[in-house]
């Protein structure tokens, strides 16, 4: 435990087994959390997904569906022109074919 009370990494003990679900540092129990320990991880659950951030003006709906055809990909796209994404995956392929860059691809 750190001068301040803070456990460290290096405090909590390293084992081959499976990591207990809660362990004990110095008389304070800490309770595992396996959610924080997917953060960063794609999520399975949500998808698919309305994207308005990268969606264009009604009126260049048809526009996008042309450029996503050209590219190979099968992309929904409404008609407000906003692209419907499967997956995580299909969403970073998607971006990736009309110049952007993916920062929540998890790749």
């Amino acid at each position: 435990m750190s001068e301040d009370g803070h456990v460290q990494w290096k405090d909590i003990p390293l084992s081959a087994e499976a990591p207990p679900v809660t362990i004990e540092v110095e008389g304070v129990t800490f309770t595992r959390s396996y959610r924080a320990e997917r953060a960063g991880v794609p999520a399975t659950q949500g998808w698919p997904i309305t994207c308005v951030a990268s969606g264009v003006n009604a009126e260049q709906a048809q526009d996008l569906r042309d450029e996503f055809k050209k590219h190979g990909l099968d992309v929904e796209v409404t008609k407000d022109g906003d692209p419907i994404y499967r997956s995580a995956s299909h969403r970073k392929k998607a971006l990736k074919a009309r110049g952007f860059v993916d920062r929540l691809s998890f790749y």
